[in-house]
């Protein structure tokens, strides 16, 4: 079900590149994508090589009917670098899970995976979903990190308060499916 007030008829035919971090939520992504796909918007998936230990590609392919991106070095359009296809393609990027580790390299402006590489090579609107131990989201660096990102415009959804993977209760949950969905909606009808 859908967040109250919430058209997901934006979502139509619109193009979202979803990257997926090394978080224990990752399984929650795989829903977000279908949702996303159910909705008629094209998804495009890219996955570090920690996610894959997660959920496997071919979730996401299989979810998506296309293919699932985790090589720097293949070369999805013809000619062009994956990075800059990839970026091209997309009218907004969604990183979910967002690990304490992607916010890093994004704030730090590293790109030494093809995840990282596309974030910077992007010119459209970012949303982050992170997910982390309460502890870790509280850490100044990831803070100040975060503050970073957000000067920059990058729009955080979450993280949410509950139980978490590591058996603590607090804040680090990723956000709901629905919230998330709600975020791309607003940003899309945004830009229109």
């Amino acid at each position: 079900m859908a967040a109250p007030n919430v058209n997901l008829e934006t979502l139509k035919g619109r193009e979202i590149l979803v990257g997926v971090t090394g978080g224990i939520a990752a399984y929650k992504t795989a829903h977000l994508v279908s949702r996303l796909v159910q909705a008629g918007a094209g998804v495009t998936v890219v996955m570090t090589e920690n996610a894959t230990r997660f959920v496997g590609p071919l979730t996401f392919q299989a979810l998506t009917g296309r293919p699932v991106y985790t090589d720097m070095w293949a070369t999805p359009e013809g000619h062009h670098a994956a990075h800059v296809a990839l970026a091209d393609r997309a009218e907004v990027a969604v990183v979910a899970p967002a690990t304490a580790n992607v916010l890093g390299k994004l704030a730090g402006g590293l790109a030494d995976d093809l995840l990282s590489t596309v974030l910077l090579a992007i010119d459209v609107p970012l949303i982050v979903a992170p997910a982390m131990n309460g502890r870790m989201w509280a850490h100044p660096a990831v803070q100040a990190n975060v503050g970073r990102l957000r000067e920059r415009g990058v729009r955080f959804v979450g993280p949410e308060e509950g139980y978490l993977a590591c058996g603590e209760a607090g804040p680090g949950r990723m956000a709901e499916t629905e919230t998330i969905l709600a975020d791309i909606v607003a940003v899309l009808k945004a830009d229109t």
